[in-house]
């Protein structure tokens, strides 16, 4: 049976892609909900995400993460899978999403690109290898000035890669928005650094700063295109499964 695959805000800039996307991969578009009256041509419009949710097996949601402990509910009520990945989400939003995902499949990811998805996984074996004694660890990301925040998910993802492979949690180690007179740097500290101008798509770069080397691993991002491809692709992998959390990790075997 052909999957329906619903978009949450639809109207934006990622929800055109991925308007694209699930025609061009030969799922069934159910419709979309959005802030604009402008929809996509063909696309049936929902007033609220519980309505798109009951006409839909699968939503995809890159919208706002002020609404994300509401859309939780509605998805969890709903009984459908959600794919979910906006950025921004605070300690609650997250555990809201949890929740959500004791009653239904949720794929929650910082970012649904494959390319991504490989740079986090070596992040982990790379935090595993480099000791945090020796090797200094700082995260630089770049997007384009219209990105409400900072870090990024993509970045947060890293810095938690960093943090598994090292075994801590990031809260306890996280540096962002160094200032002023901040003393030296703490011993197994990992830091962020955000910019923001022009339209960067996004772009960023893990480095590990030792006495002896340096090492950088980057990922640039030319086209949102990729991740409207990925999270597709997980929208088709995640129908028809039991309640849980997945990640696009999972969606590629890799979890």
């Amino acid at each position: 049976m052909t999957t329906r695959i619903g978009i949450a805000g639809v109207t934006g800039r990622m929800g055109q892609l991925l308007v694209e996307e699930v025609r061009a991969a030969g799922a069934e578009l159910s419709g979309g909900t959005g802030r604009s009256a402008a929809k996509p041509a063909g696309v049936t419009a929902f007033p609220n995400i519980a309505a798109l949710a009951a006409a839909s097996d699968v939503v995809i949601d890159f919208t706002n993460a002020a609404t994300a402990q509401a859309t939780a509910a509605a998805m969890a009520a709903s009984g459908k899978a959600w794919i979910l990945g906006t950025s921004g989400l605070s300690a609650a939003d997250e555990a809201a999403v949890a929740e959500a995902a004791s009653r239904i499949p949720v794929v929650y990811a910082s970012n649904f690109s494959a390319g991504v998805n490989l740079v986090l996984a070596l992040a982990e074996r790379m935090g595993a290898a480099l000791p945090a004694d020796s090797y200094d660890a700082e995260i630089m990301e770049m997007h384009h000035r219209q990105k409400v925040d900072a870090p990024s998910g993509t970045a947060i993802g890293m810095g938690r890669a960093v943090a598994k492979g090292r075994g801590v949690a990031l809260d306890d180690v996280m540096e962002s928005g160094r200032h002023g007179h901040t003393g030296a740097r703490k011993t197994g500290a990992i830091g962020f650094a955000a910019l923001r101008g022009g339209q960067v798509v996004g772009e960023h770069t893990l480095i590990f700063a030792s006495g002896t080397e340096h090492i950088a691993l980057t990922h640039r991002a030319f086209d949102r295109r990729a991740f409207a491809t990925g999270a597709v692709r997980a929208a088709l992998w995640v129908a028809g499964r039991p309640a849980g959390l997945s990640s696009m990790m999972d969606v590629l075997g890799m979890g």
